[in-house]
């Protein structure tokens, strides 16, 4: 759903919850139940509209029908998860699909619900995707936050950051990179001033946290 070309927008930066269906009178009755359960709803015909209309910074979960003409859910889900804010997918479908449900499932689907399952499961399967929406986003962020501080390392700080939390003792780190042992100490006090860490466990953390390892 746009405005003048723009996409709409959740009130508050609360989570939307995208739905994806060619089946019209399903997707208008789908959409009238979360919006009376207190969900933000934004509607979509095809995986072509959603990819060109959503807000692609909007937190939340896809409800996306299987079977569609075109891109179908399972290849929303895997489009989706290549951009830079993937979102929890929840499938509908009209029957039992077991080989696309393990495929979903491995693709990192939240739920895969028939379209005739209880309202209570799909409200369920819809707050737990949004919920893990908020953990990963999160997750996403301290990464990035991680290697943001981690780029302002030069390039030979950054040599010996990687000896450092690989558990290299200084005098193994001058060997490694031919260079003076207090010059490595000259080193690790620079990385441990930008860094703002103080001991070697905690710039392994923050290594771990920027997906080093």
């Amino acid at each position: 759903m746009t405005v003048n070309g723009s996409p709409i927008t959740s009130p508050a930066g609360k989570p939307v919850i995208h739905i994806v269906d060619d089946d019209a009178s399903f997707l208008q009755a789908t959409s009238r139940l979360l919006k009376a359960s207190g969900f933000v709803v934004r509607t979509f015909p095809s995986a072509a509209d959603f990819f060109a209309q959503r807000d692609r910074d909007a937190k939340g979960c896809l409800v996306v029908d299987l079977q569609m003409p075109g891109m179908n859910g399972l290849e929303l889900q895997e489009a989706l998860a290549r951009t830079s804010n993937p979102l929890p997918a929840l499938f509908l479908i009209g029957h039992g699909d077991i080989p696309s449900s393990v495929r979903a499932m491995r693709g990192g689907a939240e739920d895969f619900l028939v379209k005739t399952a209880p309202k209570a499961n799909l409200l369920d399967a819809i707050r737990r995707a949004v919920a893990r929406d908020e953990r990963e986003r999160t997750t996403r962020a301290q990464r990035q936050e991680a290697k943001e501080r981690i780029e302002t390392l030069t390039g030979r700080e950054r040599e010996v950051f990687s000896h450092v939390i690989r558990g290299r003792l200084n005098k193994q780190i001058a060997d490694d990179l031919n260079i003076a042992e207090r010059t490595v100490k000259c080193h690790r006090g620079n990385i441990t001033t930008k860094l703002g860490v103080p001991s070697a466990a905690e710039l392994t953390r923050l290594a771990h946290e920027a997906g080093m390892f």
